[in-house]
């Protein structure tokens, strides 16, 4: 087990610190179109705002039609294939022609100035690229990097909190962050069709842009992993994210990074098992490049080869769409996560009062109750401690962010763009939302920055102690982390995923039993608070595609989807 801490550990990125309202304030027309129907709203919504208005106009009627319903009507349909699934929206480029006109801003209303760039660096302009490690910034010691997990910095907050595998990118601000020189750049992506030919078209003015479709042959799968592979004279680093290569995800939301060491060349004529780490890493990671069957990453798993990646003390937890069977079934998805917690974790005394939470920002269909996924496979892999033979039924906490959460965030309604759970989905699976618990961070000043991180954890019942952690790509959705078929005999996954995992026995040194302080001002760096903050019976869901009239936002509009 290891000393939890909700205090962010360390943030990355040195971005504006100055107070502004929402960064894309001023969105490029370009940006409209990137990801899915939900963000295409929320960017509308913040270009051409609703205002909230306490006469009968717009925003009443809508608060008529919102209040005279008594509540989500149960769907007759158990359709569970149409996932939910991805952060992103279920469904990318769609047209904006649907969307609701907005009213002009009013001209008595003074926009705030928002910067678009970073600030010139006083370091000079080499400051953001030769120096990634002063990208974060922290309001506690460091801990010499033990974890290497860091939060993003977020704009609006208090300075004292700030210290090209993807689903959605902007291609134009995404060279923006990079160096200057034309250095080759792979983006590996899932898009199909309009959606690939708008991507292709975005990069034409980047000859030194290349590209790599995943395949994805399951319906309602997604591409839905966020890596990035960065390459120097003297060596490489993974970065495993929970960010889109988008303006609008590194601003004003709570994201999460794992980035590695800097790992370095091997010398020639190494052993082909050389250079692996104790959680076999460098192993998954070429395992699952080798997943995409994609002659474009040959060249990359043959580098990744050619390196040495023993420093690495976390294991990585991979979705690839496919049905496996057999020993290949724990290859994948949670039952990847479920071996992984039966070999490196041991059992604790009191097992069962030991909660386990979920902390995500979309919901895919669970079924018409919790024994068909929810109970019957995902809790049984996430209560998974070593070999105990316990089969528990400890308190699960989901952390998803309600409407009052989404409406006094910092973007307003907006960031709700982002958290794509659909009334189609919530209204067959009413039980479900027993298990919320509200999006609180007062520790690392990131409750007004809405969440599109994704943690997993299992801790002690007093909070204090974790068991395991795992920050990833996948919110809750059998697409992303697999649904067992065939009397369980077989297991299907619909997405790309990948994620890391934490557990003590990795990171023990040779003179300690528990190497991680024990303090609370210097434990894990848990992104919220920790015990969750659960929902009260005024609280909903945020659901993003109703209307949200009867109170405004941050920025005095209202939420009108349709």
């Amino acid at each position: 087990w290891w000393r939890c801490q909700s205090r962010a550990n360390s943030s990355y990125i040195k971005w504006s610190t100055v107070e502004v309202k929402p960064e894309p304030a001023n969105t490029p027309v370009s940006s409209l179109v990137i990801g899915s129907e939900a963000r295409q709203l929320a960017a509308m919504n913040q270009l051409n705002p609703v205002k909230y208005e306490s006469s009968p106009s717009l925003a009443g009627k809508r608060k008529k039609e919102v209040s005279d319903s008594p509540g989500w009507a149960l769907s007759d349909s158990d359709d569970d294939d149409d996932d939910d699934d991805d952060d992103d929206g279920d469904v990318k480029g769609k047209s904006l022609s649907n969307l609701p006109k907005r009213a002009p801003p009013s001209p008595k209303t003074k926009k705030p100035k928002v910067e678009n760039e970073r600030p010139p660096s006083p370091h000079g302009r080499l400051y953001y690229i030769d120096e990634p490690e002063d990208f974060f910034e922290s309001s506690i010691p460091c801990l010499n990097d033990t974890y290497r997990f860091y939060l993003n910095k977020v704009t609006g907050l208090d300075r004292k909190y700030n210290s090209g595998f993807n689903y959605c990118f902007d291609i134009a601000w995404m060279v923006k962050q990079f160096p200057s020189e034309d250095r080759p750049v792979l983006i590996v992506h899932g898009d199909k069709r309009e959606a690939k030919a708008r991507l292709v078209q975005q990069a034409q003015p980047f000859p030194h842009i290349r590209f790599c479709q995943a395949k994805l042959d399951i319906a309602f799968g997604t591409h839905h992993t966020k890596m990035m592979l960065l390459w120097y004279e003297e060596g490489f680093r993974v970065i495993i994210l929970t960010s889109n290569l988008i303006r609008a995800d590194w601003y004003q939301k709570t994201q999460g990074m794992w980035m590695s060491p800097m790992f370095p060349r091997l010398p020639k004529g190494s052993s082909e098992s050389a250079g692996e780490s104790p959680t076999f890493f460098k192993r998954d990671l070429l395992e699952y490049l080798a997943a995409y069957r994609a002659p474009e990453l040959e060249e990359w798993i043959q580098r990744i080869k050619e390196h040495d990646l023993s420093e690495t003390r976390v294991y990585l937890v991979g979705s690839t769409p496919g049905r496996y069977v057999g020993s290949d079934m724990e290859r994948w998805g949670h039952l990847r996560l479920r071996k992984l917690l039966y070999d490196h974790t041991d059992p604790v005394a009191g097992e069962e009062k030991w909660p386990v939470i979920g902390q995500f920002s979309s919901i895919g269909s669970m079924g018409l109750d919790k024994t068909k996924w929810l109970k019957g496979e995902f809790q049984r892999t996430m209560t998974t401690l070593g070999k105990s033979s316990l089969r528990s039924d400890p308190p699960m906490h989901l952390v998803y962010p309600s409407v009052e959460d989404v409406r006094t965030s910092l973007e307003g309604y907006p960031a709700g763009g982002s958290l794509p759970y659909s009334i189609q989905t919530a209204q067959k699976q009413l039980w479900l939302h027993s298990f919320f618990h509200r999006w609180k961070a007062n520790g690392t000043g990131r409750s007004h920055a809405m969440p599109h991180i994704k943690t997993y954890m299992r801790t002690s019942p007093d909070f204090t102690q974790l068991a395991w952690f795992l920050v990833t790509s996948a919110n809750l959705s059998k697409a992303a982390w697999g649904a067992l078929e065939k009397n369980n005999t077989q297991v299907m996954v619909r997405s790309y995923e990948l994620g890391v995992l934490y557990v003590p026995a990795a990171f023990t040194f040779p003179l300690h039993k528990n190497p991680f302080p024990a303090s609370s001002s210097s434990g894990f760096p848990v992104p919220f608070d920790l015990p969750p903050t659960c929902y009260s019976p005024k609280d909903q869901p945020w659901i993003w595609n109703i209307p949200y009239s009867q109170a405004p936002d941050t920025h005095g509009n209202i939420w009108v989807p349709s």
